[in-house]
């Protein structure tokens, strides 16, 4: 099929106030793409989406669709008419030259594709995830060549991300979504298009799944650090040379001045997107309790509205102990992390809690204590100090490692987006000291950067964590086993998404996965063995990011550009000091870890 151009951007501009989204961004989707559209949060990418769908109108530049591209758009936020069955949304959209005959064949596939059982029900019965099933029903209705899916994972489930999956691998049309899912992404994108102000372009653009876009975005950076050295010295003896003065010049092009003064202005925005803060700086803290039983609940049940959530639940946490907890909406996995907070009875069972446990919560309300608050108070409660690790920190530096601007420091927080007052309630988080860490959806509405370094940071947390995420990729990379709430009353585990999936599609013939038959003793080894190679795998990275950084200081220690100056040089020397020692004890700590996985494999 070839590659026609179904819309593209010519230079547009967009800002809300005096804040730039981007400008000058030029873009084409053709058909057959399926673009994964990311970036850090507010760069804009919702605000494309809708003016890719004719729904907000550009500051300047312009947006040129194909005469016969019909494009349809996926709001994250669903609305459906008072009353409206599934049947009324569906019919709704169909084109209206189709006959009855036709629409009715139409609706059948529809109803196959999407797995309504009754196309009668009220909208508004329904969950989330199946409210989400009816807005893409109505999407296929209207048989688009472009659709934009703004946030389609958000507040899925496993069963419905799987399913969107399926639905979309086979898709007819071309799509751009917006999600943080990277899981997702791998599976359906057969191109990334990442909005950062750290791109030239505004924007980078690899064809290929997440895993290549990963790749291509390193080598980008990495290159684009090297041409700021090598600009940097290029504008140094330019410099050096518009320091000699007019009589010096006399005899030089005018060209060559001009020349300067633009690598200068050059040099100075290519140094702005490299040293853009892109990421958060999380970091969880826990107690130093040493006892080994921090929680542990026997037999506990629990029934809502007359259906059974769970019953006969044992758990177990330890300090390091990482559990995920996956389940359909509605199976009761909130109300799970409610009676261990104390906040709601069990049916029956009991909770043991070691004496004086502190536990940590973010659930999924998100909610602030003031929505009229200002951004400063929310983060800095008690002045413009506070105190993290036993160090004291400016209320700007604190706001700055969550990625907020000094200007934003007196909006009110009822004017943050969701992911900025995520990142308020983990710096609030942060704060504390506790043993026992609850994560309830904590990457609904965080964007990657952020996501990647929240993982880093569970990975590390040295308490016991429990992570409800239909995030795959985060379960997989932080959890040492998955405890699933199956939606009939039992709780099944698993050692990973692959084997739930796995026994997912064999049809729950089997009673019990392999995982779930072998003796206590095994499977604490196995947990064991998993959460020592997760933290030999960190211990790995961060030995190659710490020869990295020594390899770009000696650079800078040997540069003739630095030659002359005693400060870079003792600050280079220092640097590559410290880092050799840092690493030396990375190494260390690596040869324990390999030796207590080779004890445990023996």
């Amino acid at each position: 099929m070839a590659q026609n151009v179904l819309i593209s951007t010519q230079s547009i501009h967009k800002a809300y106030g005096n804040t730039v989204l981007f400008k000058d961004l030029s873009l084409n989707v053709h058909n057959g793409e399926r673009i994964g559209l990311i970036g850090p949060n507010g760069t804009g990418k919702s605000t494309l989406l809708k003016i890719l769908s004719g729904m907000e109108q550009v500051d300047q530049g312009k947006v040129s669709a194909n005469t016969r591209t019909s494009v349809a758009y996926l709001s994250q936020i669903d609305n459906f008419p008072d009353g409206a069955t599934i049947r009324q949304i569906i019919k709704a959209e169909f084109p209206n030259h189709l006959e009855k005959w036709e629409i009715q064949k139409r609706l059948n596939e529809i109803q196959d594709q999407v797995q309504f059982s009754d196309l009668d029900l009220s909208v508004q019965s329904l969950s989330g995830g199946w409210k989400k099933r009816v807005a893409l029903a109505a999407i296929l209705a209207r048989d688009s060549d472009l659709v934009l899916l703004d946030e389609p994972t958000n507040h899925n489930d496993l069963e419905g991300i799987l399913w969107l999956e399926s639905l979309l691998k086979s898709a007819n049309f071309a799509f751009i979504l917006i999600s943080h899912d990277r899981l997702f992404l791998e599976n359906i994108c057969n191109a990334i298009i990442d909005l950062d102000h750290r791109y030239k372009q505004g924007y980078l653009k690899v064809r290929g799944n997440y895993s290549q876009f990963i790749q291509d975005r390193e080598k980008y950076l990495s290159d684009q650090r090297s041409e700021e050295l090598t600009l940097s010295n290029k504008v140094r003896r330019e410099t050096e040379w518009l320091r000699r003065g007019p009589k010096a010049r006399t005899t030089k092009a005018q060209y060559r001045i001009d020349k300067a003064y633009t690598m200068i202005d050059d040099l100075s925005e290519l140094k702005h997107r490299n040293n853009l803060a892109s990421e958060a700086g999380i970091n969880f803290e826990a107690g130093d309790r040493r006892s080994k039983k921090l929680l542990f609940t026997r037999n506990l049940s629990k029934s809502r509205g007359g259906k059974l959530l769970f019953k006969d639940l044992e758990l177990f946490l330890s300090p390091g102990m990482k559990i995920g907890i996956m389940g359909a909406n509605g199976s009761g996995k909130s109300s799970l992390i409610n009676i261990l907070r104390g906040e709601l009875a069990a049916d029956s069972g009991e909770i043991e809690l070691a004496q004086g446990i502190h536990m940590m919560t973010l659930d999924q309300t998100r909610e602030l204590p003031d929505a009229d608050q200002s951004l400063r108070r929310a983060l800095a409660p008690d002045g413009d100090i506070v105190i993290y690790q036993g160090n004291p920190l400016h209320i700007s530096t604190w706001a700055k490692k969550f990625l907020f601007q000094k200007e934003q420091l007196d909006l009110p927080v009822a004017q943050l987006s969701g992911g900025e007052r995520a990142r308020v309630l983990l710096a609030k988080l942060m704060l504390e000291t506790a043993e026992i860490l609850i994560l309830d959806e904590p990457t609904n509405d965080l964007d990657i950067p952020t996501l990647e370094v929240l993982e880093e940071s569970l990975i590390d947390y040295s308490g016991a964590l429990l992570l409800i995420t239909h995030d795959r990729f985060l379960m997989d990379r932080v959890c040492d086993q998955i405890m699933y709430l199956s939606g009939d009353g039992t709780v099944k585990v698993f050692a990973d998404t692959f084997q739930l999936i796995e026994y997912q599609r064999s049809g729950y013939k089997q009673e019990k996965p392999e995982e779930l038959n072998v003796p206590r003793d095994n499977k604490m080894r196995h947990q064991t063995l998993k959460s020592l190679r997760n933290t030999s795998a960190k211990v790995e990275r961060d030995i190659g990011k710490a020869e990295a950084r020594k390899i770009e200081l000696d650079k800078k220690l040997h540069d003739p550009a630095n030659a002359t100056n005693p400060e870079i040089l003792t600050e280079c020397s220092l640097s590559i000091e410290a880092l050799n020692t840092e690493i030396d004890k990375l190494f260390e700590r690596w040869a324990s870890l390999d030796q207590e996985i080779a004890e445990l494999n023996s």
